[in-house]
């Protein structure tokens, strides 16, 4: 859905002192700063957030957070892409693995549900926030999401080759089930008893893989008898 156009905010001039300070600083700094930006808009949501939540959460000064990104706008891009980008390199890992596919499938899974417990802000904020991204900024974004449903959606088709998966899956859909299920967790993990990501993984596999009902077992045939 389209968002809403914001005015952009306004890029503070910082000291030549302030400059040297952040130049200087190692990557860590950098990381640091978006950690805190991807926390900050996970908990006060874009809208709710400014620069200044963010500059406060570090204990620097706003004006030096200017160093890192230019406005609020570019602050989001970087948490958003920060928070696909794993998903991706892991899946094409998978992928290129010679596990089955559907050990493929668990595997993908349990990797997506992982990023929950390893960068649980990144992951709210791509799927809550991302809407609010500029065009261009958005469709940047879009293109590593739709990246990684290519990513799934093959391994599902090389499924239904291999044999190993039933003939006529809409594999597109396939793979939108699985994202949505496992995105979903997202809103309710860490508040649900028993939750893990492993007992989630373990139950969403057999979820995707399986279906809920029993094995169908076979009707015997009915015979008339001979009058």
């Amino acid at each position: 859905m389209p968002s809403r156009t914001q005015p952009k905010a306004r890029a503070c001039t910082i000291g030549p002192r302030a400059a040297r300070r952040a130049a200087g600083s190692p990557r860590k700094r950098t990381d640091e700063v978006i950690e805190a930006a991807a926390m900050v808009f996970a908990e006060l949501g874009y809208h709710g957030a400014t620069t200044q939540d963010i500059a406060d959460r570090l204990h620097m000064r706003q004006a030096t957070l200017y160093y890192y990104f230019a406005s609020k706008d570019a602050a989001l891009e970087s948490v958003c892409r920060r928070g696909v980008a794993g998903f991706i390199e892991n899946a094409e890992t998978v992928a290129l693995s010679s596990d089955s596919p559907p050990e493929k499938i668990a595997s993908i899974i349990r990797s997506h549900l992982q990023a929950l417990e390893e960068k649980h802000a990144y992951v709210k904020v791509f799927l809550n926030e991302r809407q609010h991204l500029r065009d261009e900024a958005r469709k940047k974004v879009g293109r590593l999401s739709r990246r990684y449903e290519l990513i799934v959606q093959q391994v599902f088709e090389s499924g239904v080759e291999a044999g190993m998966m039933r003939a006529g899956l809409n594999c597109r859909f396939a793979t939108l089930g699985l994202l949505g299920v496992c995105n979903a967790a997202a809103d309710w993990y860490g508040k649900e008893s028993g939750a893990t990501v492993s007992a989630m993984a373990k139950n969403f596999a057999d979820l995707i893989l399986n279906g809920v009902r029993t094995q169908a077992r076979p009707v015997a045939a009915k015979h008339k008898g001979r009058g």
